[in-house]
């Protein structure tokens, strides 16, 4: 029987049967390809791209351009493109050891998502991350002019500003401040009948005009950008010295805190404020810092609470006299009557202060403090009257020739040494004026300027200024005339010409212009706030705290610019152990010393 041959299978029927065998295997097959695909596609963005445009766009969506609707400015910078060199996260050299803008730097008082990322660089969590590096980049960025100098202005709604302008009457008890907001806050020009100022840039500036003065500066500031995430400050143009001015007299606590308690809530809900939860902010108030520091709720007490409340103690508020134990306040000068509009304004002024004949070895104008156990202002007036070589301007209630900016200028521009005791509270406007007039200062405890102005005065107190413990002037220990007469006339000369050299850092350039190399009040104190954060931030990215902060010392950390902050025995504790340990209410005194300080404002009507 002849046998059938095998059929031979068709390539069709071959797939058939291979089709079950082999169907996993491409799935398999598949699920590789897939797999490597997205491996590349994230290492292509994570790796060759970098993370730092990432955290750029990131730091952008949080802090979009529209938020900002600051009107444009010739001055304005537009954001641009930031190169991004390696970052540098020592600290600078010089090295301010108060709390950086708070009342304490440690974790506790920062937005979550920062002290997270601190707490993840010690586990290599890239610097990049942090939301402020786009602005701490620009640091190191040599191409750019404005580098680490940008500023953010937060615009506000009128009511915390530009509308207590518009009612001017409103601002003080006694003084129409209408006319001392004219001229962008510098008050009506002077007339120079006596020939006492130069030719240009005097106004009758009132001593509590600083809001005003300052804000206006700032919109002429060259590095103002729209872009929030640029700014190494954010400037908050609320005019607090004015707010509180209208409601100190026969207003309850509520009406005394509510701009401030409206304020707060309007800026904690910006995008900008996350950030850092307001370490970068800072504000201007042209008052006493006592002013803003009312500890009761009873309407009897002084004042608003604006710098006890928990989110403004974040901010740096910068005041004409701030707090020896306090850290969320910062002292910048009071106005002068000076105010020029360039240079050669201000350098024609100093060669004339030069030339000055000094017929007088010291002066003063003040009056008694009859009232006040405590101060040596009978002991200095009764011991200039008795001298033959002291220039005095007695004040009192009325007619007075204190209240005259010319009477007093001449009086200091004729005197080798301006006496500046305690006024009503530790400092005065005269001891700026008498700096303008190139008369050196003679303070009687160090919180009239040395732990105040910190910024812009000197460290070293005793190349411009004289201290005279004022506890000897009180119990008559000290004839002031045989102190001053042991300081040799080429001494003297060479401290006249230290102050002479100060005039520029403690006056404030007319806002309408710009000095071109001179650095006024308003640029010390905006690079001192800069500085600040930039430390700051420097600390955040590097885990430093200073947790072991004394607030009570703050003035002797405002004291230690460089290397270790010294909390030992120093030579002016006896100025202010007193109220440390409790001998007196140094918050009762301090806010009976800021409503005596409106009396000044009813003698000179």
């Amino acid at each position: 029987m002849r046998r059938r041959p095998a059929a031979t299978p068709s390539l069709e029927d071959l797939m058939e049967k291979g089709q079950g065998k082999s169907q996993q295997s491409r799935l398999c097959l598949l699920a590789s390809l897939a797999a490597f695909f997205w491996l590349a596609l994230l290492y292509f963005h994570f790796v060759v791209l970098g993370g730092s445009s990432v955290v750029d766009q990131s730091t952008q969506d949080l802090n979009p351009t529209s938020l900002n609707a600051q009107p444009s400015n010739k001055n304005t910078v537009l954001p641009q493109q930031i190169q991004s060199p390696p970052l540098t996260t020592s600290p600078p050299k010089s090295r301010e050891h108060r709390p950086a803008l708070g009342n304490n730097s440690s974790s506790n008082s920062l937005p979550e998502s920062v002290t997270q990322r601190r707490t993840d660089v010690s586990t290599g969590q890239k610097a990049e991350n942090y939301p402020f590096m786009r602005a701490l980049r620009t640091v190191d960025n040599k191409s750019d002019p404005c580098g680490g100098r940008y500023i953010y202005i937060h615009d506000l709604p009128p009511r915390f500003n530009e509308d207590m302008l518009k009612e001017c009457k409103t601002l003080s008890l006694w003084t129409n401040m209408c006319k001392f907001t004219s001229n962008a806050g510098l008050g009506p020009p002077l007339e120079n009948a006596e020939g006492v100022f130069s030719n240009t840039g005097w106004y009758a500036t009132n001593q509590f005009a600083v809001d005003v003065i300052f804000n206006n500066r700032m919109k002429q500031y060259e590095c103002l950008t729209q872009d929030s995430s640029l700014a190494a400050a954010i400037f908050v143009p609320f005019y607090a010295g004015f707010d509180i001015a209208r409601y100190l007299w026969g207003y309850n606590t509520s009406m005394r805190d509510a701009a401030s308690l409206a304020l707060i809530d309007w800026l904690t809900k910006k995008p900008e404020w996350s950030i850092m939860g307001g370490k970068d902010h800072f504000l201007v108030a042209g008052r006493i810092t006592w002013d803003f520091r009312r500890q009761t709720e009873q309407d009897s007490d002084w004042g608003n609470k604006l710098l006890f409340l928990p989110a403004a103690k974040n901010m740096s508020m910068l005041v004409v006299e701030s707090s020896p134990w306090n850290a969320n306040d910062f002292g910048i000068p009071y106005p002068t009557y000076f105010h020029p509009a360039k240079d050669a304004d201000v350098f024609i002024w100093q060669d004339r202060m030069r030339k000055s004949e000094r017929k007088w070895l010291f002066c003063f104008a003040g009056a008694r403090r009859p009232g006040d156990p405590k101060s040596i202002r009978d002991q200095i007036i009764d011991q200039c009257k008795k001298s033959k070589v002291c220039k005095l301007l007695e004040c009192d209630l009325g007619e007075s020739k204190c209240h005259s900016p010319s009477s007093i200028m001449q009086m200091f521009q004729n005197s080798h040494f301006c006496l500046q005791p305690q006024g009503d509270s530790y400092t005065r406007r005269s001891a700026f004026d008498s700096i303008l007039a190139g008369c050196i200062p003679v303070f009687f405890h160090p919180a009239s300027a040395y732990t105040q102005y910190t910024w812009h005065l000197p460290k070293n107190i005793s190349t411009y200024s004289v201290l005279i413990p004022e506890k000897d002037v009180r119990k008559n220990i000290v004839n002031i005339e045989q102190w001053l007469s042991q300081i040799s006339l080429e001494q003297a000369k060479a401290m006249r010409e230290e102050v002479i050299k100060l005039i520029p850092r403690i006056m404030y350039a007319d806002p309408r212009s710009k000095l071109e190399t001179l650095k006024d009040a308003f640029d010390v104190a905006v690079e001192a706030v800069i500085r600040r954060v930039t430390k700051l931030r420097r600390d955040i990215i590097g885990g430093r705290t200073d947790d072991n902060f004394i607030e009570e010392l703050s003035w002797k950390y405002a004291l230690s610019d460089e290397g270790p902050v010294d909390l030992g025995p120093h030579e002016w504790d006896p100025f202010f152990e007193k109220q440390k340990k409790g001998e007196e209410d140094s918050s009762g005194s301090s806010a009976e010393a800021a409503k005596n300080s409106w009396k000044i404002e009813q003698r000179q009507q």
